[in-house]
Formats: C-alpha cells, structure tokens, sequence
C-alpha cells in the first residue's frame, strides 16, 4: 500500500544548503526514472520517518509533483540515527519491480516445546512483482516448525503476480536442538601446549 509523501521541488544545492535543509526539518529527495528528467525534491523529515519505520517500498508523492515512485535506496548518517536523503524512482500502476523485501517470522514454532531453538537465517528476498501488489514486507507463519525442520524460500507466501530472483532451496528458518553444556565441553580444543616447555627441554639436551 502506497504511504503519501508532500514533495516540494527544490532548486538549492550543495552541501551547505543540505545541511540547512535538514536543520529546518526537510530531508532532501532526488525522483528519476522512466527515462524523465531527473527532479530534486524536499520532503518533511516527520513523513520520512514514518515511511522508514514503516518500512514502506511504495508512496505517492503529492504537493509539486504528483506521480508513483519506489523507495531505491535511504541513506544514513554515520550513526544510522538520521536520514540524509532518499533515492526515489519512478513507477506506474501496471508496472513489474524487482525489490528486496525484509522477511518477518509470526507465531511460535512447535519444536520449541521439544527444546528446539528457531534460527532466523535469511531476513530479506529479492522478488518480482507488479507495483500494484507490492508488501512492505513478507510475513512468514512458523507455527508448524519442528525440532529438525526448515522452511525455504519456495514457502513464502508471495502476493499475487509475484516471483522469487533467488533460489527456492534457500532455508529461512529452521528449528535446531541447542548446543548443551557436555557437547560444548566435548567440542572445546584441548589444552595448547606450553609455548617454551620443548625449548626449556631441549636447551637441558644441549646441555647433556
């Protein structure tokens, strides 16, 4: 689903005008794509935070400019407390887009009441899919997860028009017996050898 973002566009640039931009609540945005003149935006930094956190791929922009785009890519400051800027690109309605998608696990498995432990293994996946139907994310129920067991990326549950650009095999999850105390003691190395113990030993020989 589409968040709505208000886009100014924005004539200033440099890096001093950046830093201005910011300070006054604006996070600058670049739009292209579609082979279009590519457009420097300014959207408030509240509604970029809201998208972020929501993880949203797909906002309307409204204001100066009205069109469909994707969020490309976001980038942080060196704490990754902050959003710098975004990287939007254009879309239509009947369009294919190919995204990576963060994967969410939901429910309890049922080989942790056997002691199993569940190990998050791959956390996104790259797919295709029509702009119409594309998630923020791929939920993945997990409740029928045994001691033993894996899912795969050919089990995700795709929305509609949608294919995987990775390989089905791929293990998402998988429910693991947890390494115990003994098993951790069995597969500690021995005791290394006392680094100077031969060359105490063999400067004695010499000595014989």
């Amino acid at each position: 689903m589409a968040v709505e973002l208000v886009a100014k566009v924005r004539r200033e640039r440099g890096t001093r005008s950046m830093r201005r931009l910011r300070g006054v609540g604006g996070i600058p945005a670049v739009l292209y794509g579609h082979g279009q003149e590519n457009v420097s935006l300014t959207i408030e930094a509240e509604q970029v935070q809201h998208v972020v956190q929501q993880g949203s791929k797909l906002v309307d922009l409204r204001g100066d400019i009205n069109e469909s785009a994707l969020v490309r890519d976001v980038q942080w400051n060196a704490f990754g407390t902050e959003v710098l800027h975004l990287d939007l690109v254009r879309v239509s309605a009947g369009e294919r887009v190919e995204i990576t998608i963060p994967i969410v696990l939901r429910g309890d498995a049922v080989g942790t009441r056997n002691g199993g432990l569940v190990e998050h293994v791959l956390h996104e996946v790259r797919i295709e899919c029509p702009v119409a139907s594309l998630p923020d994310r791929i939920e993945l129920p997990v409740q029928s997860l045994d001691l033993g067991h894996a899912l795969h990326a050919r089990e995700l549950p795709l929305p509609d028009g949608a294919r995987l650009l990775i390989d089905g095999e791929q293990v998402v999850v998988h429910c693991v017996q947890p390494v115990g105390d003994e098993e951790l003691a069995t597969a500690a190395p021995s005791e290394p050898e006392v680094i100077g113990r031969k060359a105490a030993e063999g400067e004695e020989g010499d000595g014989e």
